[in-house]
């Protein structure tokens, strides 16, 4: 009886903090814009057929500026377009679809994956402990750009492979963030009520200790988004994001960069849609620290 009464709290005010954290949002005011762009993307990548005005893939008139019509003489291209005739604007409209897609299951992959090593680390201690830090620190010492380049041109272009590529060099990061918490939360004594009743290793590290790590872990995880969508636009940049003729931001930045100085808008355009939804992640992260440091 005593027992329950140390764990069956805990686990309701772990619930209810969750559900409290989640209304406190609106109590802060960069969240709340954080989280406003991040659901106009969300809204934009949803409807593209809907409000995009042209075909991401349709030609028309090459280098057009801003505000130029088209070739029917009354549709217009508002953000312009690119050097083979495409409308800027559908482009960014459509290619926010991919990263809304790609960079959310990357980032899911990867906790995937790094959560349940963090975990197994931080509990088991000694010699799982060992090797997977030692794991960790072996991909963590290259510089991640370079390992994202070398997956990428190794196993091919494609999105699915941008996220083998986004879990394999994230994981480390997030297992040792996640080890960091364990070693800190696993001497409270909920854990050791649970110890005590004889729940088995994994019931231990999922129920107990996982929900009460939640908070930095989300927090990460809305920076960590950030992160992968610089990422997915980099290797873009590079030639190594989504092959042609899907629309992608990088690409649509490195495809005009010899015009640049000279039809600037063709590069711009796609620079502030990745700009924009960096600075929602990482505006609504800044809100839920904030709301966690009320709590």
């Amino acid at each position: 009886m005593t027992e329950e009464a140390i764990s069956v709290p805990h686990r309701e005010s772990a619930l209810l903090r969750l559900v409290k954290g989640a209304a406190l949002i609106r109590e802060s005011w960069v969240g709340m814009v954080g989280l406003a762009i991040i659901v106009f993307w969300a809204l934009v990548a949803l409807f593209a057929d809907v409000v995009a005005p042209f075909p991401p893939n349709a030609t028309g008139i090459p280098m057009l500026a801003p505000g130029g019509a088209g070739l029917d003489g009354t549709s217009v291209h508002w953000l312009g377009t690119d050097q083979l005739g495409r409308d800027i604007l559908s482009r960014i409209i459509f290619g926010s679809r991919q990263v809304l897609l790609y960079a959310p299951l990357a980032t899911f992959c990867a906790y995937a994956v790094g959560v349940p090593m963090g975990l197994a680390a931080g509990y088991r201690r000694g010699i799982t402990d060992e090797v997977l830090s030692f794991i960790a620190n072996v991909i963590l010492s290259f510089p991640v750009l370079v390992l994202y380049i070398i997956i990428i041109a190794t196993i091919g272009a494609s999105g699915i492979n941008i996220v083998i590529a986004v879990t394999f060099a994230s994981a480390p990061g997030i297992m040792r963030i996640v080890r960091g918490l364990v070693l800190d939360l696993r001497n409270r004594e909920y854990v050791f009520a649970a110890e005590t009743r004889g729940e088995p290793a994994w019931r231990i590290m999922m129920i107990e200790i996982l929900p009460n790590a939640r908070g930095p872990l989300i927090v990460d995880a809305c920076l960590r988004l950030g992160y992968v969508i610089i990422t997915i636009g980099t290797l873009g940049f590079l030639g190594l994001g989504l092959p042609p003729p899907d629309p992608d931001w990088g690409k649509m930045i490195t495809e005009t960069r010899q015009f640049i100085t000279i039809f600037p808008h063709m590069a711009i355009f796609p620079c502030i849609a990745i700009s924009s939804l960096v600075l929602g992640f990482n505006l609504l992260a800044d809100g839920l620290r904030e709301v966690s440091l009320r709590d």
